[in-house]
């Protein structure tokens, strides 16, 4: 009789690294060029919606109404996070050298964009910044430096800045789940929050804890974020327990109360980006594929459902109007784009867009001021000019935005990193900064039967 084959268990996950390789550098892996083309596609697109009111106008008034290129390209900068950064922190081990990375990754070029808003505000070659902004100046700059600003009723110094408000909510979940043990239920939390913009989101109110206690709720929340955060890298679970509790709470209330653009909004951005993280779940076998399938699957389906539905009286404070069809449209667009990326992940990527990816950062925080400067130059109405003196224009703005997003990326962004990565270098994660779970209770730890 035929002996049955020997069957050895392997884990899926090969993400996250063994005890052994925990604290060392990870060898470098080969860029995912695909990823950098979405970035540096995404990026493009903004700078043209932000553009169109100062260089064409025609355009805005005819493609607006149907389509919204800004909210396109950062749903795919939504997508392209929430794809990217959870293996970040799984692939460190430690939330500390994660928020390290975060830290030394958003901040040093948000600075500079920061304190070049305020330059040229001073002399005069700017919109200016929000008046609101000068109400409460410490509470404005408190705000500004949790990056949860937009979240806090408190006016953008920089009108892209709200989007890191998102992002800034994200890594939180993201962080909590992670040390809870549950951080592969990305497919279900994408779903949960994809059912609750297109059911709840109607009737939650805008603004509500901003409008009512102003000062309080940006204080409360910058207290509850450092605590929260220092509280989940304790040696002492219970604490870490806590901190979890107390981040989860945070993004939680400001996402579902206190969204300047809306409760709806708000949460199909969340929606979007814990789908991306499912869709690298998928692919790389952490998650059960045909159930995770599922839940992604109608993830987009109900955010675009969600975009036309109006809310109701119960939300306060809340836009009457649905978010319209150019926002479906252009959602829709951006999970095409995205899956469009993903199948061609292993083809050449056209390098103009693979080096706007790697420079994306800087090149949307930066292209508003630059966009600025060009309106104070060109007298403030260019969009009078004859048509080929705005090309003229145009080609100055292209220039100039991609010239001052190399510079701050060379000499900004890239001595940051390395900075950052030299600092966390010094210091081994803990093993209590691993979350260790039961394998038979983790559904994300499935094991493949292969043949011996």
């Amino acid at each position: 009789m035929r002996a049955a084959p020997m069957v050895a268990r392997m884990p899926t996950n090969t993400l996250t690294p063994t005890r052994t390789q925990l604290g060392t550098r990870p060898d470098r892996a080969r860029r995912m060029e695909w990823l950098d083309a979405l970035r540096g596609l995404a990026a493009l697109v903004v700078v043209f919606e932000h553009s169109l009111d100062v260089l064409l106008p025609e355009v805005r008034a005819t493609a607006s109404p149907w389509f919204d290129f800004g909210r396109y390209g950062v749903f795919v900068f939504f997508l392209v996070s929430g794809y990217v950064v959870p293996f970040s922190l799984e692939r460190r081990g430690s939330v500390r050298h994660f928020w390290a990375g975060r830290f030394f990754r958003l901040y040093p070029a948000w600075c500079v964009s920061l304190a070049l808003a305020l330059l040229l505000g001073a002399a005069g070659m700017s919109y200016g910044l929000p008046a609101a902004l000068g109400e409460r100046p410490w509470a404005s700059a408190l705000a500004h430096m949790t990056m949860l600003q937009d979240l806090l009723g408190v006016p953008n110094a920089v009108n892209v800045y709200w989007t890191l408000s998102y992002e800034m909510v994200f890594y939180l979940l993201v962080t909590a789940m992670f040390v809870a043990g549950v951080h592969r239920s990305s497919a279900r939390v994408a779903l949960g929050f994809g059912v609750g913009a297109a059911i709840l989101g109607v009737a939650l109110p805008s603004g509500l804890l901003a409008s009512r206690w102003p000062g309080g709720t940006i204080l409360a929340a910058a207290l509850l974020l450092a605590a929260g955060l220092a509280a989940m890298v304790s040696r002492r679970r219970a604490v870490r327990r806590t901190g979890v509790a107390a981040v989860a709470a945070l993004a939680l209330g400001l996402l579902v109360l206190d969204s300047r653009i809306g409760a709806i909004e708000s949460l199909c951005i969340i929606a979007t980006m814990f789908a991306g993280t499912a869709v690298r779940g998928i692919q790389d076998g952490r998650l059960r594929t045909w159930p995770a399938v599922a839940m992604v699957a109608v993830v987009p389906a109900f955010t675009l459902v969600a975009g036309l539905r109006s809310p109701t009286a119960l939300a306060l404070n809340a836009n009457p109007e649905p978010l319209g069809p150019d926002w479906t449209i252009a959602v829709g667009a951006a999970w095409l784009t995205f899956l469009g990326g993903l199948a061609l992940r292993n083809r050449p990527m056209p390098r103009a867009l693979v080096w706007s990816g790697l420079v994306s950062y800087s090149l949307y925080l930066l292209h508003p001021l630059v966009i600025q400067a060009i309106w104070h130059a060109a007298g403030r109405d260019p969009g009078d000019l004859p048509g080929e003196i705005r090309l003229i224009w145009g080609a100055v703005l292209v220039v100039a935005v991609l010239g001052a997003a190399a510079v701050a990326h060379r000499y900004v962004e890239i001595p940051a990193q390395r900075l950052g990565r030299r600092l966390t270098a010094r210091r081994r994660p803990r093993a209590d900064e691993i979350p260790r779970r039961d394998p038979g209770r983790d559904p994300g730890n499935e094991s493949v039967r292969v043949l011996a």
